[in-house]
């Protein structure tokens, strides 16, 4: 980074700037309709993500069934660990797609294949009735959702934030929201049919109904976003290469190539920033069976905690978007990040020496608390980094990267690490180490970069 720091300031000109040169005149799209037709898709990812990690004990034991109850565990999370690999493949593909063929054309095409993805699921037989191809068939449609997760963040957040070029921290940080709203969803189905359902029926077909769910959400999603229009600032882009390709002129070069030629600089900001609340968001999926595994407490009770932290970073998120706004989003996550590593091992240390659904309960809500203000500046953060022509592919790439190593692994490193030292305060530990990776990311962009 510091070999490239000259050029990366001013790649972050061209990026800040862009938006608003490009755009224009702000989109006559209403608002409410674009948040709604971004943000479901962003929702149904990672409602899918959540809900496959609440009912993670369930579907070890359905679809990798083995005589120690912990490695079955870890072949499930490892199967939603794997799954992270297709992640950066549909960055590249489908982030490069929106930035030749349209956001619009990309966000369709991906809840399409998110919503296949959670059908497979929703209807695949168990390991007891066709064997080995069960784990297969889970493996593969995690992979599916996978791809089709890897250019929703990019396509989605380039969407809001070129439609309101003014309001690029409230726009986007309504991706984030819609995270926050999937939680609260995914946490309210766990503790209903853990706490009304015996577990036989559980496991028996009470597991499915909330993939069932996702599934029917898929078609509402692609139906809102076919009536919405492309974002003006594509439409200039994409009319000004074409009166280039019509002149003889150089088209542009491939959204892959020139991201990583020349914009390397800004994928490792935007993949170190994304570190500490992508560990945590990856964390708080792993609640309920770190409740049930390390504190004794009934499932339904881990569910009820994370519910919390799902309304918590719902109705929190777009203030705080807001807020970074007017005062900037490096100053707001540098506060919540020396916040959060001061005070996450403490917290689990409370929890742990007082396990109850009260104390777990006032851990997640100062969790998601953090992770709320942390976060939600991260999107507009990132678009501000790329410029309209590269924009997608790069939001896409850094998340996906970041999400990848160092999310889609969090449940898995955890339950080795408990299961490997005996400490059940490894969790605080892993998310400091994320903290610190962050902070120094934060501190080199906005004294090398410009960014603030």
């Amino acid at each position: 980074m510091n070999s490239s720091a000259a050029a990366a300031g001013a790649d972050h000109a061209e990026g800040s700037n862009d938006v608003n040169v490009k755009a224009g005149a702000r989109s006559e799209v209403p608002v409410y309709k674009l948040i709604v037709a971004t943000s479901i898709g962003n929702a149904l990812e990672w409602y899918d993500l959540i809900v496959y990690g609440y009912f993670a004990v369930t579907i070890s034991k359905l679809f990798f069934p083995a005589h120690d109850e912990t490695v079955s565990l870890l072949m499930a999370l490892g199967t939603f660990a794997l799954s992270y690999l297709a992640r950066p493949l549909g960055a590249f593909v489908l982030g490069a797609y929106a930035d030749r063929h349209g956001r619009r054309a990309s966000l369709m095409l991906s809840i399409a294949m998110m919503t296949v993805g959670t059908g497979i699921i929703a209807f695949m037989p168990t390991y007891s009735v066709i064997g080995v191809w069960a784990p297969i068939g889970i493996f593969l449609s995690r992979l599916m959702q996978g791809f089709s997760a890897g250019g929703e963040f990019g396509s989605s957040t380039a969407f809001l934030v070129e439609h309101v070029p003014n309001r690029p921290g409230f726009m986007s940080s309504w991706q984030f929201a819609s995270q926050g709203a999937s939680t609260l969803l995914a946490s309210a189905f766990g503790a209903v049919l853990t706490g009304a359902l015996t577990q036989p029926q559980l496991e028996s077909w009470g597991w499915r109904i909330p993939f069932l769910f996702g599934m029917l959400v898929g078609p509402i999603g692609l139906y809102i976003r076919k009536y919405v229009d492309e974002t003006p600032a594509f439409a200039n882009d994409a009319a000004r290469k074409k009166a280039a390709s019509a002149e003889g002129g150089e088209a542009g070069k491939s959204p892959v190539w020139e991201v990583l030629a020349t914009q390397k600089s800004r994928l490792l900001v935007s993949i170190g920033a994304l570190i500490l609340t992508t560990t945590a968001n990856y964390m708080i999926l792993y609640m309920p069976t770190y409740a049930t595994k390390q504190l004794g407490l009934p499932p339904a009770q881990g569910f009820i905690a994370t519910l919390v932290t799902g309304f918590v970073i719902m109705t929190l998120t777009p203030f705080v978007g807001h807020w970074s706004d007017k005062v900037g989003r490096i100053r707001i996550m540098l506060v919540a990040g020396v916040l959060f590593l001061c005070t996450v091992y403490p917290a689990f240390a409370f929890m742990n020496a007082h396990a109850s659904l009260a104390t777990m309960m006032v851990v997640m809500l100062w969790v998601g608390t953090l992770k709320a203000v942390y976060f939600a500046p991260i999107p507009a953060l990132m678009s501000s980094l790329f410029p309209t022509r590269t924009r997608a592919t790069g939001m896409a790439v850094g998340y996906n990267l970041g999400t990848t190593i160092f999310g889609g692994f969090t449940p898995l490193a955890v339950a080795w690490l408990i299961a490997t030292t005996g400490n059940k305060l490894a969790p605080g530990l892993y998310l400091m180490v994320g903290a610190v990776i962050s902070l120094t990311t934060l501190l080199i962009a906005r004294t090398r970069m410009g960014a603030r």
